[in-house]
């Protein structure tokens, strides 16, 4: 299937668990409902293990949550009192069913299921590594390495969160993991604080989740981020924070405030609503120009906007209709089809930009394909000025820690100037958010924030090889037959 929406990144995947001690909470459909709230995170598959009384099943599949989570199937799950669910866009593994996940495993020790969000940067040399001793991989995915680094650890680890510490020597890149035991439930992030994850108390629960959106809609209270490099356990007898990783560094993905996050969300402190109005405000200040409107491009560009409204003094305008009833699954397969897209999904209101000089606000671009597009959409419906404004400075490298940007060759900002891109988009002009006014987005928390695909400059070292599984060729791309 052809991926028609959009010109946009994709992260990778958003994760969720509950702990619940002894009070009655579903913690089943708590899930299904924080997932509902993760969705923006990952839409190609889903899943949800339970653990009843030391015995862990799992339910997963490609698809939406509701597509996966008919009533049907939430109804035929067993209630436990721990739960691991999962929400997924392939960076690193195929789109298939295989690699949904929570994974579960059942080892020498005991049952493990086990949800990551971000990437590896090392899984292609540890993958080799376990392959050599006989291992055998059912997915492409790094998550299946991360797996195989704790199982072994386990062997001789004391318990299972010391398996979970010693892997975290290992394993290299950006992950926020849950995972759960017979016993335990554990949350860990990299060192770096790559991608974001946070508690919360919901009653005697305890709740884990990539945002605090989650958390909101199951009515959960936000306790904390986790800490980079921490690893909290959660058993019958309390909680328990391991440190020993922390203090190491940071590099939060500075995205996550400018578009993969939701709005509502609180992370590292910020509100990411009000990042966004930052951007916007900090744009009207680097970027100023003579108009009558400003809009946003739906969703994360309405934030923007209106900070650039605000600060501009320039009206703010509902400039397009966004359709909230066309899914993943909708397919554009011929050149006709291609061209509608973008107009299916969002349609211009006419009277709101006839006539007039208009401030375009989106997040970013990535190639420049659908910023033609909408931009066309604005002439046609009678703006006599196109003026587009982006809340993020131009992509120019790839990112290896869990969005899809895996080569310069496919950005329109490393291949021509902002002069040009203003000409191939049709734009009377084009600005970007300064890369000095990154940290302004965010000044509340006190991380630093990676930038690496702007800047080329990364917390960690890049991967050495290609993330692609050999698995993921063709025959006739397999150089090493």
């Amino acid at each position: 299937m052809e991926k028609c929406w959009m010109d946009k990144p994709h992260e990778e995947c958003g994760v969720f668990g509950i702990f619940n001690k002894g009070d009655s909470a579903d913690v089943i459909m708590d899930t299904y409902y924080g997932l509902y709230a993760l969705q923006h995170r990952g839409q190609e598959s889903c899943g949800i293990a339970v653990n009843d009384d030391g015995v862990i099943s799992c339910h997963k599949d490609l698809g939406l949550v509701n597509e996966v989570f008919t009533r049907d199937v939430l109804d035929g799950m067993p209630r436990g009192k721990m739960t691991v669910g999962h929400c997924r866009y392939a960076t690193t593994g195929t789109r298939s069913s295989a690699n949904a996940q929570p994974l579960v495993l059942r080892h020498i020790k005991g049952n493990m299921a086990l949800a990551h969000n971000g990437n590896l940067t090392n899984a292609a040399e540890l993958r080799a590594e376990v392959e050599l001793t006989g291992a055998i991989f059912h997915t492409t995915s790094d998550t299946e390495v991360i797996a195989y680094a704790i199982t072994k650890e386990r062997l001789t680890a004391p318990s299972i969160q010391a398996a979970v510490v010693a892997a975290m020597d290992k394993i290299k890149g950006a992950y926020s993991l849950i995972i759960m035991s017979p016993r335990k439930l554990i949350a860990a992030r990299d060192p770096y604080g790559f991608r974001p994850l946070c508690m919360g108390k919901l009653g005697e629960s305890t709740v884990f989740a990539s945002e605090s959106c989650a958390l909101d809609s199951i009515g959960a209270t936000f306790v904390r981020d986790i800490e980079p490099g921490e690893v909290v356990v959660v058993t019958d007898d309390g909680i328990e924070s391991i440190r020993t990783h922390c203090g190491k560094g940071s590099g939060f993905c500075v995205f996550e405030y400018i578009y993969f996050a939701r709005p509502d969300s609180v992370i590292n402190g910020t509100s990411v609503h009000l990042a966004r109005q930052r951007a916007g405000a900090l744009l009207a200040l680097s970027h100023p120009v003579q108009a009558d409107v400003v809009i946003g491009v739906p969703d994360s560009g309405l934030d923007a906007a209106l900070g650039y409204a605000r600060q501009s003094g320039i009206p703010y305008g509902i400039g397009f209709l966004k359709n909230k009833y066309i899914g993943r699954t909708f397919i554009a397969p011929g050149q006709k089809q291609r061209e509608n897209a973008v107009r299916i999904k969002l349609n211009p209101i006419s009277a709101t930009v006839k006539g007039k000089r208009v401030i375009l606000v989106d997040d970013s671009i990535v190639r420049g394909t659908t910023s033609l597009k909408i931009v066309k959409l604005l002439r046609e419906a009678g703006a006599t000025e196109v003026h587009m404004r982006l809340s993020a400075p131009p992509f120019l490298y790839p990112c290896y820690f869990g969005t899809d940007i895996d080569s310069s060759e496919n950005l329109i900002a490393y291949k021509h100037s902002i002069e040009e891109i203003a000409q191939i988009i049709n734009v009377d002009s084009l600005g970007f958010l300064e890369i000095e006014d990154l940290p302004k987005l965010a000044e509340n928390t006190k991380c630093k924030m990676c930038d690496g695909c702007f800047t080329g400059h990364y917390p960690i070292d890049p991967p050495a090889c290609s993330a692609k599984s050999k698995f993921e060729y063709k025959i006739s791309e397999n150089t090493n037959d």
